[in-house]
C-alpha cells in the first residue's frame, strides 16, 4: 500500500496537536480523549507503515489504559452490569465457547504434526542473516534489522503507554478557572 507522504505529515500533525491539547488541558477528562485520540492516530499509522500486530496491541494497550483512566479520573465503575439479564449472559457465554470450539478445530487443521516443521519466513531469516548482515547472531539480526519498524514500534506503544498515564496521573493537576 503506498501512502503519499502528505498523509504521513497530517497524521503525525494531528498527534503532536491531541498531545499537545493533552498537556496543556486544564480538565483531566478533555486530556484522557485528547491522549486516546494520538493513541488511536498512532494505531492506524503502525498499520499503514505494514506492521499490523504492533497496530493491534497499541490499540488493546490503548483501549485497556482508557478504561483504567477513566475509572480512575470519574470514581465510578465503569464495567457493565451483566447480572439484570441472564440470557444476555448465557447468549454471550454461548458465543464465547462456539468461538473457542471454532479456533481450536481450525487450529487442529492448519498447524503440522508433531515434529514436523513449518518453518517458512524464519528459514530464509536463519538462511539470509549471516551473510547479508553480518550478524553477530540470527536472532539480533532479525529482530534489528529484518523486523526493525516491529521492534521500534513495540517500544513506541510501551512508551506512549507509560507517558500516558504519567500525564494524567500527575500530582500537580491543572486548576479550573
Amino acid at each position: 500500500m503506498v501512502i503519499n507522504i502528505g498523509f504521513h505529515i497530517f497524521l503525525l500533525l494531528m498527534m503532536v496537536i491531541g498531545a499537545g491539547i493533552a498537556i496543556f488541558s486544564k480538565k483531566l477528562i478533555s486530556s484522557l480523549v485528547s491522549l486516546g485520540t494520538v493513541g488511536m492516530l498512532l494505531s492506524i499509522y503502525f498499520l499503514i507503515l505494514g506492521a499490523p500486530d504492533i497496530a493491534i496491541t497499541q490499540l488493546v494497550v490503548e483501549v485497556l489504559t482508557l478504561i483504567i483512566l477513566l475509572s480512575a479520573i470519574t470514581g465510578r465503575d465503569v464495567t457493565a452490569d451483566m447480572t439484570s439479564s441472564k440470557i444476555y449472559g448465557f447468549f454471550l457465554f454461548f458465543i464465547f465457547i462456539i468461538s473457542i470450539i471454532t479456533i481450536f478445530s481450525y487450529s487442529y487443521f492448519i498447524f503440522p504434526e508433531f515434529g514436523n516443521s513449518n518453518m517458512r519466513v524464519g528459514k530464509e531469516y536463519l538462511y539470509l542473516a549471516p551473510s547479508k548482515l553480518k550478524a553477530a547472531n540470527a536472532v539480533t539480526a532479525i529482530v534489528l534489522d529484518f523486523r526493525g519498524y516491529d521492534t521500534i514500534g513495540e517500544a513506541t506503544v510501551i512508551f506512549t503507554a507509560i507517558i500516558g498515564v504519567m500525564v494524567l496521573l500527575r500530582k500537580k493537576g491543572k486548576k479550573d478557572e
